[in-house]
């Protein structure tokens, strides 16, 4: 199907699709913006949208269990699914992993290790370290995403269905900053875990021989600390939309989401 032919777009995933922290923000609760890759994608296009995207989604919440959120529970995003749609985006598996909010989690404790009063609680959010997800970890999250997959082609099942990677945001060029208060170590611990993250992508899609769109690699020069970052660091104030955001695509990162997929379409 060509993108010409494309008038209904349904978007499934994580907050690296929703889009936290972007105003204006489309629904509070899913913390999910109106300027996110589906949205903009959609413009592009001239198509419709279901914006399915919750922030905090694994693969789990999008197929069959319900995703708490404070005081709601969100039904699986499957459930939402329209069957006529022509395109089906799908972002999710950081979670999984527990790979941005182990990183806004280290973040704050790097931030708070730097002053004397906050020492304490920078020590504590320290002691887990950044997850070291095992083959089978990996696996298992790999397994989840294709299942996605599978059942969106059982739902709709004249839609294209593309994956769409997670931005890079420890780069090459990433250093420690008030931004990125990581240690050289734990910067080479998160590229780790950004590699596991892509290669979960890449056995899902050779899984469900779904298309996939490796914003992973593309996004390699615009990580952190690069001239033109596609991402956020950890915002100087440290208030609840502010840090809902970190480390997450920031605006010039969704529209380059949305420009990959519609090349690739």
């Amino acid at each position: 199907m060509r993108s010409e032919h494309i008038r209904h777009i349904a978007a499934l995933g994580s907050s690296y699709a929703a889009g936290p922290g972007i105003e204006p923000i489309a629904d509070q609760r899913a913390h999910r913006s109106s300027r996110n890759y589906p949205h903009l994608l959609a413009e592009r296009l001239g198509a419709a949208l279901t914006d399915l995207t919750v922030s905090g989604a694994t693969t789990e919440t999008i197929t069959s269990t319900p995703q708490r959120l404070m005081f709601r529970t969100i039904a699986p995003q499957l459930d939402g699914l329209p069957t006529d749609a022509d395109l089906v985006t799908i972002t999710v598996g950081g979670n999984d992993l527990h790979y941005i909010g182990s990183m806004v989690r280290l973040g704050l404790a790097g931030r708070f290790s730097s002053h004397p009063l906050t020492r304490p609680l920078g020590a504590v959010l320290k002691r887990r370290g950044v997850p070291r997800p095992s083959e089978d970890d990996i696996d298992r999250a790999a397994a989840g995403l294709a299942r996605v997959v599978e059942e969106v082609r059982g739902r709709a099942k004249g839609a294209r269905v593309v994956l769409v990677d997670y931005l890079t945001v420890v780069g090459p060029d990433t250093s420690y900053g008030r931004a990125t208060p990581f240690d050289a170590a734990t910067l080479d611990d998160f590229r780790r875990l950004g590699g596991h993250v892509a290669d979960v992508f890449a056995r899902a899609a050779t899984r469900s021989d779904a298309e996939l769109v490796a914003m992973g690699q593309l996004s390699r020069d615009h990580a952190l600390g690069s001239p033109q970052s596609w991402v956020t660091g950890l915002p100087e104030r440290l208030s609840g939309s502010r840090l809902m955001g970190a480390f997450h695509p920031n605006s010039a990162g969704m529209q380059a989401v949305a420009d990959a997929i519609a090349d690739h379409l």
